[in-house]
C-alpha cells in the first residue's frame, strides 16, 4: 500500500460519513437501512411515554369538558413539540440522523398535535345559549 492510498484510507476513516453511519447505529441498532418516513416517525413520537401521558390528559380534558384543562394540555403539547422541533438535546445527533435517514421528519407529528389541540379547544368551548 503506497503513501497515497494509505492517506486516502485515513481520510475516509475520519470523514463525516463514517461518523453519520455510527449515529444511526447508536440511535437505532435495528435500523434496516431504508429511509424512515414522516408517518413512521410520527407513530414512534406518539408512542413515547410523554406523548402517551399527554394523550391520556387530552382524553380526560375532553371527557370532563374542562376549558382550563384543555388549555393546560395544549400548553403541555406545545412544550413537547417545541422540545422536538427547536431544541436538539442530543448535540446535533438528531440532525445527522435525519440526514442519514434513520430518523424521519417530525412534520406529521407536529401537524397532528396542532389538529388535536384545535379540536380539543373547539370541543371544550362554551356552548352558545339559545334565548
Amino acid at each position: 500500500m503506497g503513501p497515497v492510498r494509505g492517506g486516502l484510507t485515513a481520510l475516509l476513516a475520519v470523514s463525516p460519513a463514517s461518523a453519520m453511519a455510527s449515529v444511526c447505529a447508536e440511535l437505532h441498532a435495528d435500523w434496516d437501512g431504508a429511509p424512515v418516513s414522516s408517518l413512521s416517525e410520527a407513530t414512534s413520537l406518539f408512542a413515547s411515554p410523554l406523548s402517551l401521558i399527554l394523550l391520556a390528559a387530552t382524553i380526560a380534558a375532553v371527557w370532563a369538558r374542562s376549558q382550563w384543562g384543555a388549555l393546560a394540555v395544549c400548553v403541555l403539547w406545545s412544550a413537547h413539540v417545541s422540545l422536538i422541533a427547536f431544541f436538539d438535546t442530543t448535540g446535533g445527533v438528531r440532525q445527522q440522523a435525519i440526514a442519514e435517514g434513520c430518523v424521519g421528519s417530525p412534520t406529521v407529528f407536529i401537524a397532528a398535535v396542532a389538529a388535536l389541540c384545535v379540536a380539543m379547544i373547539l370541543r371544550t368551548a362554551p356552548r352558545a345559549r339559545a334565548d
